[in-house]
């Protein structure tokens, strides 16, 4: 391919602009910056300057056309709540079909485990990142790729428990207040700081800093101990950071405070936890001392 402008059809590869920068959909800020800084350098006219003025204007275009409105639609909060949001939706209905014949990242991904999964998924998006705009004329193609791995991530995280969805922070139960007229006699809203620390740690898991969302779930679970949501939240992610004995306590824990808690329910059955089994309650207070005591052990391997 070698020509000025962009075919249509690669102007709607902007429907999914993480396939377009080459970055996975758990990426941090930190993460998308560096990759834009990165195909700044790499698809600068300078560097194209040897290879003809059609490939030169080509770089260009697909930085300006392409990675420019990719990277703000990205980091414009609401603009990209929406784009994931429609990735979501079109992973409902997402069939691999042939794609699996050209995509071998993309069965290995079908195919793993919900613990490998996420590990197998970013190594495949690093992969074809590494050589998505190393030959212009093979962007295009790479771009569908690295799509259909997003549409596959996000089609196994429907069919797996899932990180529960963060929800504005909430507050403790609220007084009927005063009318504004009456403002000096209006008293604040205390603030439920517990709540305030288990959305962080969902956000935090969401993009699989699960060393910060235990963190944040300590300080939850110190304010309020008997919340079997925090609890059922730390089995999942010591289970994602593969401490299973520890997964298994912290969501034991959420089932004797809540037997009905969701996430707890669908842990226990990964983690093949016999409901029917009685435990001793000085027993699991015990188990879930130790568990934390060691969990401050462990090893804080996530990027930030």
């Amino acid at each position: 391919m070698s020509q000025n402008t962009l075919p249509s059809a690669w102007l709607k590869l902007l429907s999914d602009p993480f396939a377009v920068l080459g970055i996975p959909v758990t990426a941090d800020e930190r993460q998308i910056n560096k990759c834009y800084r990165a195909l700044a350098k790499q698809l600068h006219p300078d560097r194209y300057a040897q290879s003809g003025e059609a490939e030169q204007k080509l770089a260009t275009n697909i930085f300006t056309r392409l990675i420019n409105p990719a990277y703000a639609q990205i980091k414009q909060t609401q603009k990209c709540a929406e784009t994931i949001a429609m990735l979501r939706l079109e992973a409902k209905s997402w069939q691999p079909k042939a794609d699996l014949a050209k995509n071998s990242a993309l069965e290995k991904l079908i195919q793993a485990s919900a613990q490998s999964a996420e590990s197998i998924y970013e190594q495949a998006i690093a992969d074809y990142a590494a050589i998505q705009y190393t030959s212009l004329q093979q962007t295009y193609q790479i771009t569908q790729q690295l799509n259909q791995l997003n549409l596959a991530y996000f089609s196994l995280q429907q069919s797996q428990p899932s990180i529960p969805q963060a929800a504005p922070p909430v507050s403790s139960p609220v007084q009927p207040q005063p009318t504004p007229q009456t403002s000096e006699n209006t008293q604040p809203v205390p603030v439920n700081y517990a709540q305030r620390h288990y959305q962080r740690a969902i956000q935090y898991s969401k993009q699989s800093k699960w060393s910060l969302a235990v963190s944040e779930l300590r300080d939850a679970i110190k304010l309020e101990p008997n919340n079997s949501d925090f609890y059922a939240l730390l089995g999942l992610v010591h289970f994602h950071q593969n401490l299973l004995g520890m997964a298994k306590v912290y969501t034991r824990q959420a089932l004797k405070l809540n037997p009905t808690n969701r996430l707890a329910l669908k842990y226990a059955e990964q983690l093949k936890i016999d409901m029917k089994e009685n435990i001793n309650p000085q027993s699991m207070a015990k188990a879930v001392g130790i568990a934390a005591l060691l969990s401050r052990f462990v090893p804080k391997t996530e990027s930030h």
